[in-house]
C-alpha cells in the first residue's frame, strides 16, 4: 500500500477545504493539492468535487476515507504506544485558550514547559469563541466555567472566583451595595451577558445588571472600573493584583461565585508523554499561581 496522499486526503474531507488542511499540515495549500491529485490519478478515480467556494467528497471519496481513517487512527495509535516508551515528552501540540487567561496565565505557564522540555514544539491560539477541539485538530483546550462536554476529557486545574468589585472613588462617590437587590441603584459595567452570576446560599442567581458602558472585553471594563465608571464583576486574575494594591475593593463578597478551569482533551485510547506531561504542568503551575 501506498501512503503517499492519504493524509492530505483525510485532512481535506475533515477540514472541508484545501486552506484549512494546508495549515493543520504545517504545509502549502498548492502542496496539498497536488498531493491529492496524485492520489486520485495513482486510484484512477475522481475523490473529491473542487469549487472555488467549497470542497465536498465523491461517493468513491466517502467510501475510501471510511476505510483510511481507521489505517491512520492505527498508525497514530502505534506511535503513541511506541512514545510511551521515551523518557521525555517530545513533538508537536496545539493548544486553544480564552484571549486574557491565555495571555496572562496558560501562555507564560507554556514558555516554562517548553523551556523545561526542548523536544516538544506547541502552537497556542488564543480565541474566545469556543472552538470545535476534535474537527479544528486541536490537542488541549482550555475551559473556564461550568463543563458539560461528554464528548471530550476533562481535567480540573484549579477554579476562579468572580468578583464584583469598584474603584475607591466610585463607592466614595456611589455607596457599596450590601444585598443584590441594591445593584439596580448602581452603574454596572456590562459584558457579554446582562446579568451576573452570584451564590446565594447553595443557588446559583443570576442578576440582571444595567450601566453606562457595556464591552465584550474584560480588559476594557477593567479599566473602565480602575477609572471609577462603575462597579464591575470579573474573576480574580483580572483583579487580584488590583485588589491587593487597594487600587480596587471587592463588594458583596459572602455572594462571590466559584466556578473551574478546566483542560480539555478528545477521548484517546493512549495519552501522548508531552499532553501527559503539559497536563501536570498546568495543574500544578495554576494551584501555585506561577503564572
Amino acid at each position: 500500500m501506498q501512503w503517499q496522499g492519504i493524509v492530505e486526503f483525510v485532512t481535506v474531507v475533515e477540514a472541508q477545504s484545501f486552506t484549512e488542511a494546508a495549515q493543520r499540515l504545517g504545509l502549502s495549500v498548492a502542496q496539498v493539492s497536488r498531493q491529492v491529485s496524485a492520489l486520485e490519478a495513482r486510484l484512477a478515480t475522481r475523490l473529491l468535487y473542487r469549487t472555488t467556494r467549497r470542497v465536498s467528497v465523491t461517493e468513491a471519496g466517502q467510501l475510501y476515507y471510511q476505510h483510511c481513517r481507521p489505517l491512520l487512527d492505527g498508525l497514530q495509535r502505534a506511535e503513541l504506544a511506541l512514545s510511551q516508551t521515551q523518557a521525555l515528552p517530545a513533538g508537536h501540540l496545539r493548544i486553544t485558550a480564552p484571549t486574557y487567561y491565555g495571555e496572562n496565565v496558560i501562555a507564560p505557564l507554556l514558555s516554562r514547559f517548553l523551556q523545561q522540555y526542548p523536544q516538544v514544539s506547541a502552537e497556542l491560539n488564543l480565541d474566545n469563541r469556543k472552538v470545535d477541539l476534535v474537527a479544528q485538530g486541536y490537542d488541549l483546550g482550555i475551559r473556564l466555567g461550568p463543563m458539560d462536554e461528554s464528548s471530550l476529557m476533562l481535567r480540573q486545574l484549579g477554579s476562579r472566583r468572580h468578583h464584583v468589585c469598584a474603584s475607591p472613588d466610585y463607592l466614595a462617590r456611589h455607596g457599596s451595595p450590601h444585598t443584590l437587590a441594591e445593584l439596580a441603584q448602581h452603574q454596572c459595567l456590562v459584558g457579554t451577558i446582562d446579568f451576573w452570576r452570584f451564590n446565594e446560599g447553595e443557588k446559583l442567581r443570576e442578576v440582571r445588571v444595567s450601566g453606562r458602558l457595556r464591552c465584550n472585553s474584560g480588559a476594557a471594563l477593567l479599566d473602565a472600573a480602575l477609572l471609577g465608571l462603575g462597579l464591575v464583576q470579573l474573576p480574580d486574575y483580572y483583579v487580584a493584583p488590583h485588589l491587593a494594591a487597594g487600587r480596587l475593593v471587592a463588594v458583596l463578597g459572602s455572594y462571590t461565585l466559584q466556578d473551574g478551569i478546566w483542560a480539555a482533551f478528545p477521548r484517546s485510547r493512549f495519552m501522548p508523554p508531552k499532553l501527559s506531561a503539559l497536563l501536570d504542568h498546568l495543574a500544578t503551575g495554576a494551584a501555585q499561581g506561577k503564572h
